[in-house]
Order: structure tokens, then sequence, then C-alpha cells
């Protein structure tokens, strides 16, 4: 029986199967029952899921009682399977044999009741617990930020007896997964303060933070404090880092991370095309594109949604035509609803509206229309561009059909200013207020000295906006003075 454990790095794993099958079970009359423990990890790590429990129910049949070491391997099991019958009998069998207060079967069962979406029995069997450790807390406040249930998972944070880097860790990347980047980042100082030094996954989510904010000099920060840790630059860190840099504006920086990396997933591509792609640079988009298809990564989705996109904002839409044929011809991708938005958002910049309304038709059944909305939008856009009237109509009108979006008013309303019919304009107002529409707020972030201020049209959040209101119109008279437009600075007074 010992010769399984010789398998846990061994490449046949039908062999080291065939070994622990049933009839090599019943055959032996005194099983081992670390070999057993072992198997079922190596199925758990393999992804052998139904050959754990298999195991584990042979096991049973054998008159073997498994340990706190063999349940959290099959609760595992069952989460990953998102079989939450399954995990209940576990969890009854562990009850049945007095593993209600072990620590270790504990925590897994808490993880097991996240993964199924079911915190109210998480929090059950952590009260259970009579003495939680830092790992019974992460995994608790990680489930209610999963469930975006960030209020109860701060009320844990702040409960916690002991807060070391795994407990900071949870609730920061709550935040950040939840796009509170501003609380997320807020959280991160708090935590400096305390001494504790940061992690891998507490980078990785502080530069996301970062990107999304544009917080560009913390993440400068991070990329100096890596340098000066000598911590090797880990594919997770690295992307991190280019995405950071990318949604920066700071594509120089950004490509020098990508180049200094060791070993680059399709992944790490994805991101680094995708920052040219936001910016505008379309050829450079497509040279690395060229240049992944020779180093052998394989594209895939996101790699084409990119390359698309930075057709779009470059337009190069014939350029997009062919890459759409490389992606079917030559990678045997189907195109999803995500590429036919993109298809049509290139081909309507580029004023081919009816080659976009074309394309549209030809999508198949989306199923959801939410999805489909998105293409019709980006060729009601086209036609506000391109003052195409009638086109916009007919778009408007099935996103009307699709979706209940202020957007849609919002669009069709500039495109009849656009065209000169400001009766057409006022009246889409007009709707919008009699259906209790209102249009979505913009919102912007500007970072000084570390601190990343938020604005948002129409609320005074900023306790210097008055002082800011000042100065605007000490700029619009200076302006107003030397014969500029002292309208680029209007005043917004609401």
């Amino acid at each position: 029986m010992k010769v399984v454990g010789y398998w846990p790095s061994a490449q046949n794993l039908a062999m080291a199967a065939r070994l622990m099958d049933g009839k090599s079970l019943n055959k032996l009359n005194n099983p081992q029952f670390a070999s057993v423990t072992q198997w079922s990890n190596l199925s758990c790590s393999r992804g052998e899921l139904l050959k754990t429990i298999q195991i584990y129910t042979q096991m049973m049949k054998n008159g073997m009682h498994p340990d706190n070491y063999t349940f959290p391997y099959v609760l595992k099991a069952s989460a990953m399977m998102k079989n939450c019958h399954l995990g209940e009998l576990i969890h009854g069998h562990s009850l049945k044999l007095g593993f209600l207060f072990d620590i270790f079967v504990g925590n897994t069962l808490i993880a097991m009741y996240s993964a199924f979406d079911n915190m109210a029995a998480a929090f059950s069997v952590f009260n259970e617990i009579p003495w939680q450790n830092v790992m019974s807390w992460t995994v608790l406040i990680s489930g209610y930020a999963k469930m975006e249930d960030l209020d109860t998972a701060r009320l844990m944070f702040d409960d916690a007896p002991v807060k070391d880097r795994g407990v900071w860790g949870s609730m920061i990347s709550g935040y950040v997964q939840n796009n509170c980047f501003k609380e997320g980042l807020q959280m991160f100082r708090l935590m400096q303060s305390t001494g504790i030094e940061p992690d891998e996954a507490i980078f990785v989510s502080i530069l996301c933070a970062c990107a999304h904010l544009g917080a560009l000099d913390i993440g400068i920060w991070i990329h100096k404090y890596l340098d000066r840790s000598k911590l090797a630059l880990s594919l997770r860190l690295g992307t991190a880092l280019i995405e950071m840099y990318a949604r920066c504006g700071c594509l120089d920086s950004a490509q020098k991370v990508f180049y200094r990396m060791p070993h680059r997933d399709s992944i790490c591509w994805n991101v680094m095309i995708s920052g040219f792609a936001m910016h505008g640079d379309g050829e450079s988009a497509l040279k690395l594109f060229f240049e992944m298809e020779k180093t052998g990564i394989q594209p895939d989705d996101i790699t084409f949604i990119s390359i698309f996109t930075a057709c779009s904002y470059s337009g190069m839409a014939y350029e997009g035509l062919r890459v759409l044929n490389s992606m079917c011809s030559v990678y045997n991708i189907e195109p999803k609803i995500e590429h036919f938005a993109c298809i049509v958002d290139f081909l309507g910049r580029a004023g081919l509206l009816e080659e976009a309304k074309e394309i549209i038709q030809r999508i198949p059944n989306a199923g959801r229309p939410f999805e489909e909305a998105v293409s019709w939008r980006a060729l009601l856009s086209a036609c506000c561009s391109h003052e195409q009237i009638q086109l916009a109509e007919v778009a408007a009108e099935r996103l009307l059909q699709l979706e209940r979006h202020s957007g849609v008013y919002v669009l069709l309303s500039n495109t009849y200013s656009v065209a000169g019919k400001h009766d057409c304009a006022r009246r889409m107002r007009k709707i919008m207020r009699r259906r209790g529409i209102d249009k979505t707020p913009g919102c912007s972030s500007v970072e000084i000295n570390g601190v990343v201020h938020e604005f948002v049209a129409g609320k005074k959040m900023c306790p210097q906006m008055e002082e800011m209101h000042r100065l605007l119109e000490i700029m619009n008279k200076h302006l107003d003075y030397s014969g500029c437009n002292p309208n680029l600075f209007q005043v917004d007074g609401t």
C-alpha cells in the first residue's frame, strides 16, 4: 500500500488510480490511512474531484474512519464541484465523528459554505468553532466580500482580535474586488501604520486599485518598494504593474516592466496590448499582437477584444477586419457578443454604418437583452458622431426595447442637437423627465500628494469645492481678458 505514496509528483496518475481503486482497497486487510489521505489530496489537486469522493466512499465501506486531514480535502472537492447537498452530507458526517471543534475542518466548512454563497451557514460554523484562529476570520471576511456584503465584512474585520497579513489582505481585496478602490487604498494605509509588511496578494490588489483610480504615485512607490526588497517579479505582480502603468498613461514604464519579465503568459500580453488600445495606439497594439504570435503564445478571446478596441480608437477598420478573419480562420475562435460589439464600433467610427448594422443583424440570438444592447449602443453612438439621424432612430428604438437606460435618450438627444434639430432634442429630455429617468452623473478622480479625491457631477463631495470654484472663475476672467473662450472652464453651480 505504501507504493501510492510515491505518486504525488508522478505523471502517471492513471496508474495511481488503478492502485487505489475499489478492488484494490477491498483486497487489503489493513490499508494505511495516510496513503488514502495522500491520494485524496492528489486527486483534489489534479482536478480529479469525483475520484476524491469515490475514494472517500470506499474508505467508509472498508470501515476506515477519516481524520481532520481527510475532511478538508473532501469538503474542498464538494465546493469545487458546486455540490451543496454533498457538502452538507460530509458536514453531517464530520459532526457524527466528533470533528465539530476541529479548527482545520471548521475553517474548510466556512470556506465551503462561502463558495456556495451560504453565508448564514458559514457564520453558524464560525460561531461553533470554540477557538477561531486568524484563518477563520480571513475566510469569513472573504466570504462576505464575495457576496458584496462589505458592511458585514468590515464588521467582522473590526471584531477580529488578531489582524495578521491574511486578515488585512482579505479586507483590502474585498474592497478592490467590489470596485471600492478608494476604500481599498485607505485600508492599505491603515495596515501600513500597524507595521505589517504586505505580501504579493496585497500588492496585486493595491496596484489594481491604483490602476482604476489613476493613483500613479502610490503605484510607483510600490514598484520602488519591490525593487528595494529584491522581491522576484512574479507573473501576477508584473502583470499588475503593467496594467497600473498602462491605465495611468505611462506606456513607456509599462513596456519596460513587460520586457523585463522572464516569463509572460497570454494574460500579460493581453494587458500590454489593451494598454496600447486604451490610448489609441493601434499600430503598437497590432505590432505587439504579431510579436505575440511569433513567440507561440496562443491568443484568446480577450486578445482579440483588445485588438478590435485598438482598431476602433485608431480608425483602423480594415486592419480590424483582417484580424477578424485571422481569429476565425486561423485560431478557430467563434466571435462572441463582445467581439461583435467591438466590430460594430470600429466600423461605425469609420463611417461604415450600414455595414455595422448588417453585422448586428447577423449576431446569433444572444439570449440576454443587455448583450445585444451593447452592439446597438455602439451603433447609436456612431450615428451621433456622423449625424445619421434616421439610422440613429432605428438603433434607439431597438435599444429602448432591450433596456431602460438614460444613455439611449442622451445619445439620441445629442444626435438631434448636432443635426440642428433642437426641438427634437428638447422633446427627448421631456420624455426623460416624464418617465423619471435620470442621467447617470459623470464622475472623476485626481491624486494629489498620494491622496485620491473623487468628484461626482451635482454633488459637493470635496470640502475645497467652493475654493476650486473661485479659482475657476479667476481663470475664466483671465481667459476672457486674453481673448480666449472662457466657456472652457465653465463652472457648474449645481
